[in-house]
């Protein structure tokens, strides 16, 4: 707009009312470890609690669980490799013994029509039915039904599992720049804003009000 006004129009007179408005910053909604425990416990089928597990547990979005391959399970290292998420950028998160358990219980369950021809490192974990594997819709339907089956009523969503995974190890005292590396962020910034959402730190903090409490019973006692 002001380019407009300034370059196109040759209207200076103009340029110093125009002002932008700054966006809303809006705070990540986040669910508590209970919370999750019970939408995990809730999964529908074997299927559903795993990849909702690789989600809240590794840190994933949608799109990531749903394109994971054999290949990228390494669980000698016990990492999973994420290939060109987001940005077109790679990157290592952890996995969890629990989690290669699940992942090999499914392996057994997984069908396998669309594996002929399909090198073993290729092969999907969750293959879909028409295509090479689920559509990150279908993970997201899964978790509303496993939200509201576990009495849920937050406006949550499925990114909300990604969004307590980074809140849950902040809270534990995991430094923010290999949070920053677990999620991908490009910028420190981004991930910083879970200090804000991190209620176990907040409520840890001492508040100067306790200190006025001290004096008071330090003079009662004199």
């Amino acid at each position: 707009m002001k380019f407009l006004f300034r370059v196109t129009l040759r209207r200076h007179d103009l340029v110093a009312e125009v002002f932008s408005l700054r966006e809303r910053v809006k705070v990540p909604l986040v669910l508590s470890c209970n919370e999750v425990k019970r939408i995990l416990l809730m999964a529908p089928s074997l299927k559903a609690r795993v990849m909702l597990s690789l989600a809240y547990g590794c840190g994933m979005r949608a799109g990531e669980v749903v394109r994971l391959r054999v290949g990228d399970i390494d669980g000698e290292q016990k990492i999973i490799r994420i290939v060109q998420s987001k940005g077109r950028k790679d990157r290592n998160v952890m996995l969890p013994a629990d989690l290669l358990g699940l992942l090999c219980d499914w392996w057994k369950e997984r069908p396998t029509g669309q594996d002929r021809g399909v090198p073993g490192p290729e092969r999907v974990i969750f293959p879909g039915y028409t295509c090479k594997h689920l559509s990150p819709r279908r993970i997201s339907r899964l978790f509303k039904q496993a939200a509201g089956a576990a009495g849920i009523t937050k406006p949550v969503t499925l990114h909300t599992l990604r969004h307590s995974f980074a809140t849950h190890l902040l809270e534990r005292g995991v430094d923010i720049r290999v949070i920053q590396a677990l999620l991908g962020h490009t910028k420190l910034t981004t991930t910083a804003r879970y200090a804000s959402v991190a209620t176990g730190m907040i409520a840890a903090v001492g508040s100067p009000l306790d200190d006025l409490g001290k004096v008071k019973r330090k003079k009662g006692v004199q």
